[in-house]
């Protein structure tokens, strides 16, 4: 198999190990990732069958009886994909994932094939690490809320206590502080945790859009209001609502709030 100049620059280029093997499984041709990854030269591997990698996906086909490789099986398989072990030059092990194709000539005849190596100690490592992090995170969390802290600990007690009453919560703290999360919280430690949760940030709407939002509105009762729809005290009826930024709600609309907490209906 003859390839041009450039297609040989091109292939080195790639981060991917790059191997073509013949029909008979022997090596052809690798390119520079390849002989980074493995350890082995392209002298070395050239004319070896692709089996001087001892990939383990390999090893339990072979030890099934099957042919050297389920590529070259009659009819064969177009492309293989697998994640599997190879072991390096100097006889440590790569986990990496091992794409293969197979080749064909102009006559449709299969002449070999062509695998890439992608090495995946980079990613398991990543994943061990996040892995590791989440496990901490449930450590020191408690209901999506992070801290060990005597303060937090404080916290955390006062809104265990907090959440078993069934009077109306107020939560106070600087902007970006958590308070959604303290409500939250509150609602899943609560007895209405199977019941809705919903939020609604008072500061981001008008006078007229946030009493709408609130309370819901007809059909027709205001320009593009073309059907009826809920209010959010009514999309949280038997469960719990959070009203972020309240202190920014117009006095207007705090007088209707007022009469809905203190009736309750």
């Amino acid at each position: 198999m003859e390839l041009h100049p450039h297609w040989f620059r091109i292939i080195n280029t790639m981060n991917e190990g790059l191997m073509i093997v013949g029909s008979d499984g022997k090596i052809i041709m690798v390119n520079q990732a390849f002989e980074t990854l493995t350890g082995f030269s392209e002298s070395e591997v050239l004319g070896q069958p692709c089996t001087i990698l001892h990939c383990d996906v390999c090893g339990r086909i072979l030890g099934k009886g099957k042919s050297w490789c389920t590529l070259f099986e009659n009819p064969p398989d177009p492309m293989k994909r697998c994640r599997c072990t190879i072991l390096r030059k100097d006889g440590t092990g790569l986990t990496a994932i091992k794409n293969a194709s197979v080749l064909r000539d102009e006559a449709g005849r299969l002449i070999g094939a062509v695998e890439t190596i992608t090495d995946l100690t980079e990613m398991d490592r990543l994943d061990r690490e996040v892995a590791q992090l989440s496990r901490q995170l449930e450590d020191y969390g408690y209901h999506g809320i992070i801290g060990r802290s005597p303060v937090m600990r404080k916290v955390f007690d006062l809104l265990q206590r907090a959440a078993a009453s069934e009077a109306p919560m107020i939560i106070y703290g600087e902007s970006g502080t958590g308070k959604d999360l303290v409500a939250r919280a509150a609602h899943e430690l609560g007895r209405r945790k199977d019941r809705p949760f919903v939020q609604l940030n008072c500061a981001a709407l008008n006078e007229s859009l946030l009493e709408s939002e609130l309370f819901g509105h007809m059909k027709g009762s205001f320009t593009g209001a073309y059907q009826h729809t809920i209010g959010r005290f009514e999309a949280a009826n038997g469960g719990d609502l959070f009203l972020d930024e309240i202190g920014d709600i117009p006095l207007s609309v705090q007088v209707k709030l007022l009469r809905v907490l203190e009736s309750k209906q």
